[in-house]
């Protein structure tokens, strides 16, 4: 197992599979400035699979794709049968708005070796989905949950961004949707990542004020369950076997137990949302890099890793220092992939 400066083993790998997207989220988007990135510095299905199959052989065992919207990308399926065939990995999944997901398309996806779909979903109200997306439908998203279901893309994640002012009335909401069409609902506390250029402490909901508005909605285990390095704390339901999660990034920060990389849609080696940059990886692999070098850089970027960017924010709260933050985040949620 490969260990970090805080003995973090590297578990998890979050791969953006670009950085194009046709919705405009706020939170993960910044205004309309953004340039993406050339097509040339993208990286290829082969190059993908090449450093998946890399990080597996140092212990990854999890991985996650991501965009940008990842059904953008042509044909996806023949890379998920590339990473399909890495026989040591236990979970393959996607992260999508659900908008390109047709039953076809979704079949293809199961065919092919993807095993479940998380679905971004901030608002069950047409109007205010718009806005927040700037470019989306709701009608398109919940046409793609449910070809996801009919698929077989199972368990189903929706993940909300909990914003006050914006959507927070909506939680119980989300909730039932989510109880009611029996998908998994994670809250997520609204976090200072790049591209949120709205972020402001006011406006995070925290999990304590999440969980206490569903405390007077339904009967929960308000101590929930936690897996050291997953970032959601989930909270079965008890008297039904569902649950619900909430990842409390601010308010209560998980660094400790952090197993996950990223790696960009442009090979850069990530080892912390919050990072400035990235590791890159593209460039050596392109000059005709062997492995065994593509290995040891990576090895050597997660072994000198001592990120925990999350707890020194909370730190800052509670001394009062949040705006003396140096650099916060730099690169853009667009680009990492949550």
């Amino acid at each position: 197992m490969l260990r970090d400066r805080l003995q973090r083993v590297l578990r998890d790998l979050r791969i953006s599979v670009t950085d194009r997207c046709n919705f405009r989220c706020s939170y993960c988007m910044p205004h309309d400035d953004y340039e993406w990135s050339p097509r040339e510095e993208i990286l290829r299905y082969e190059e993908i699979a090449r450093l998946a199959g890399i990080f597996v052989s140092l212990g990854v065992r999890r991985i996650h794709l991501t965009g940008g919207e990842p059904l953008l990308r042509h044909d996806l399926f023949r890379l998920v049968e590339m990473l399909a065939l890495i026989t040591e990995l236990e979970d393959l999944s996607l992260t999508t708005n659900g908008t390109l997901l047709s039953v076809s398309r979704a079949r293809e996806l199961k065919r092919a070796g993807l095993k479940r779909v998380n679905v971004s979903l901030d608002s069950l109200r047409p109007e205010r989905f718009r806005r927040m997306t700037r470019w989306g439908e709701l009608g398109a998203v919940l046409s793609g949950i449910d070809a996801a279901r009919e698929a077989g893309l199972q368990p189903i994640k929706l993940n909300m961004v909990v914003i006050r002012g914006v959507n927070d009335d909506e939680i119980v909401d989300l909730f039932e949707f989510a109880r009611r069409e029996g998908h998994q609902i994670r809250f997520i506390e609204y976090m200072d990542v790049g591209g949120a250029q709205e972020w402001s402490l006011e406006r995070t909901v925290t999990r304590r004020e999440i969980l206490e508005r569903l405390a007077a909605h339904v009967d929960f285990d308000r101590e929930g369950r936690s897996r050291r390095d997953a970032p959601a704390r989930e909270y079965p339901l008890a008297d039904e076997g569902g649950r619900f999660g909430v990842v409390s990034s601010v308010s209560d920060p998980f660094c400790s137990g952090c197993s996950r990389g990223r790696l960009t849609a442009d090979g850069r080696f990530v080892t912390c949302l919050f990072a400035h940059d990235g590791h890159d990886l593209r460039t050596p692999m392109r000059e005709g890099r062997d492995d065994a070098d593509l290995r040891q850089r990576i090895a050597s970027t997660w072994s000198n890793r001592d990120d925990r960017y999350s707890e020194e924010r909370l730190k800052a709260i509670a001394s009062g220092r949040i705006g003396e933050l140096p650099g916060q985040a730099k690169l853009r949620m667009i680009q990492l992939g949550g």
